[in-house]
């Protein structure tokens, strides 16, 4: 029984690990997670205006990728014009995204709200996205910014 298990146990490891190795190259067209459509999405500044008076969003964003999180495609960061971008993850991490999907502009569907970020895990997406030791060093101070918690993503272009 105890071989079963494990048996059971490094199959599902095993095919973790592949999946992540055969993630889909960004492209028109192409969905991750949840399906969704681009209609009714709004755009970055459009949130930042909804979030200035309520303490969430739930709906469709559109924006362009300006980061992905190098090790496993775990996150991707939206341009802001304000050159602070806004964070994307992934609920309960159910899909990735490929290194290809940075300069697309995406629809993602979900919950956007205002939060705070603690310095411990500004240094890990940091570490994560594959900034140097002295720019992971420079982080010092929580920040205050606009986090997403997406269903799907859906590249338009």
């Amino acid at each position: 029984m105890k071989k079963a298990v494990l048996i059971v146990v490094s199959m599902f490891f095993g095919l973790t690990v592949f999946a992540q190795d055969t993630i889909i190259p960004a492209a028109p067209g192409v969905i991750y997670g949840k399906a969704l459509t681009a209609d009714e999405a709004v755009n970055i500044d459009a949130l930042n205006a909804t979030l200035s008076k309520d303490s969430a969003y739930t709906g469709k964003i559109t924006g362009t990728v300006v980061e992905v999180c190098k090790k496993k495609g775990c996150f991707i960061k939206l341009e802001q014009a304000n050159g602070s971008p806004v964070m994307v993850q992934f609920t309960d991490y159910a899909y990735f995204m490929p290194q290809n999907i940075v300069g697309k502009t995406v629809v993602v569907e979900g919950k956007a709200r205002v939060k705070k970020t603690s310095v411990e895990k500004l240094k890990h997406f940091a570490a994560d996205a594959g900034k140097s030791a002295s720019e992971i060093a420079m982080i010092t101070e929580p920040k205050k910014d606009i986090a997403i918690m997406a269903d799907g993503v859906l590249v338009v272009k």
